[in-house]
């Protein structure tokens, strides 16, 4: 299988103008935010809209399992009751109507943090905004969920959730259903401590991944490499093969027989469509058949 990778690509002037943004950096996958990711009021999607973006995906020939949306950044799944907690749920609810009108299988969520409550308490608040979520989602369209929902880990900030892969694996096995797989990011990996920066360390990290989570679940990849070091809890990527993590570890995910054929998305800050579309090509070169 040919290499499916790409970039977080933005919808400006449209969210039908993402795909003609991505193909013109040359991804074979992408992700979007479909409104702003930093404020909580959204517009609905235009119909029209929506059907040029149906179309124009079709037409790219880049796989509609290739395509994810990211959640907005100010919910908090798995915080404590109350209105900021509401408003979580509600966000959390319309992604997933958008994702479906959009024919989008993939939503990416944070999984929060528990406030000091405890991490028990957070994993059940994540629990219940997921059941209310699917559940609102369902009362909306009168069918069942069309859409896949990615957990993806953190970087092990104070409080937040799903940074140590036993913990992503404990809160995937409560979930318990195919609605619910995993997005990797493998700079939040490298700052929460797992080494990535060698082909043993990264091998010895997709075997522990394998083990604690599985890899049948592993359904997207933020591929980003970190600005800062290993166990820095620190939100901060960089572009491949230009930071801590480096291109040695990362060209183990890329050539790996089952992570290699996962879609990827790297987030680093836009530079330039030249910059991103000549990164694009470097990555290619380093994609061997996977073994």
């Amino acid at each position: 299988m040919n290499l499916r990778i790409g970039f977080h690509v933005p919808i400006k002037g449209g969210i039908q103008n993402s795909i003609t943004n991505a193909l013109d950096i040359g991804c074979t996958a992408f992700q979007i935010f479909t409104r702003s990711p930093r404020q909580w009021h959204s517009k609905d999607l235009v119909e029209a809209d929506v059907k040029l973006f149906k179309t124009n995906l079709k037409k790219s020939g880049i796989e509609k399992n290739s395509v994810a949306v990211h959640m907005p950044y100010l919910p908090n799944l798995a915080g404590p009751d109350g209105e900021l907690f509401e408003k979580s749920v509600n966000s959390f609810t319309s992604e997933l109507i958008r994702c479906s009108q959009l024919g989008i299988e993939y939503l990416v969520i944070h999984l929060g943090s528990h406030k000091d409550m405890g991490r028990d308490h957070g994993i059940n608040q994540l629990l219940k905004s997921c059941g209310q979520a699917v559940d609102n989602y369902k009362s909306a369209f009168k069918r069942n969920l069309d859409v896949t929902i990615l957990l993806e880990n953190s970087a092990g900030q104070k409080g937040s959730m799903g940074s140590k892969l036993e913990e992503l694996g404990e809160i995937l096995d409560k979930l318990s259903n195919k609605t619910y797989r995993v997005c990797l990011d493998t700079c939040h990996a490298f700052a929460s401590g797992y080494d990535l920066s060698t082909e043993e360390a990264c091998r010895r990290f997709i075997n522990d991944f394998d083990n604690t989570v599985g890899l049948d679940s592993l359904k997207f990849i933020h591929l980003n490499d970190s600005k800062h070091e290993i166990g820095s809890h620190r939100d901060r990527h960089e572009l491949f093969g230009h930071g801590k993590i480096g291109a040695k570890g990362l060209s183990t995910i890329i050539n790996d027989k089952k992570m290699g054929n996962v879609p990827m998305v790297m987030e680093p800050n836009f530079v330039s469509v030249e910059e991103d579309a000549k990164n694009l090509a470097l990555i290619r070169k380093l994609r061997r058949q996977p073994n």
